[in-house]
């Protein structure tokens, strides 16, 4: 059964103003925790790919669907974080961390890419397999003459 839930009417809040000098500062800048929750932000990201590469690689069954459920989120957690970061001095370290990502995004790539194709070719066999133990043979001569000539 499904249950309905109603969300209550919020009040608007009245709107405040900030001094001119926090307006050109990016938000958390006094914090000093942005830096910090992007790296672990990266890290959490980068251990995700990690696990499901090495997965991929020692051919372990694996819930893909669970690993892109989990760097997705991871992903979000990114982009919260690099949104704070949005005017920001730039920071050489992280931008190391950010390079470090992306080639490990691109093995997890490479190596999902090989996942497919193995589970394309295992799916064409599989149905050219039914396809011919369901066949009768009737029309095999005729289709197969007509695909050699072209």
């Amino acid at each position: 059964m499904l249950q309905r839930f109603s969300v209550p009417p919020q009040t608007p809040q009245p709107a405040q103003s900030a001094p001119p000098q926090a307006a050109s500062l990016p938000p958390n800048a006094g914090r000093g925790s942005v830096i910090p929750m992007l790296e672990v932000s990266i890290q959490r990201l980068e251990e995700i790919v990690d696990q499901e590469t090495a997965a991929l690689r020692d051919r372990k069954a694996i819930d893909l669907k669970d690993y892109n459920d989990r760097k997705s989120q991871a992903l979000l957690e990114l982009t919260r974080s690099l949104r704070n970061m949005q005017g920001a001095v730039p920071n050489p370290t992280l931008a190391a961390r950010v390079g470090s990502l992306r080639s490990k995004l691109a093995a997890n790539q490479h190596m999902l890419k090989l996942h497919l194709e193995a589970v394309r070719e295992i799916s064409t066999s599989l149905s050219d397999a039914i396809r011919q133990s369901e066949s009768d043979g009737t029309y095999t001569r005729a289709i197969s003459a007509a695909y050699s000539r072209s």
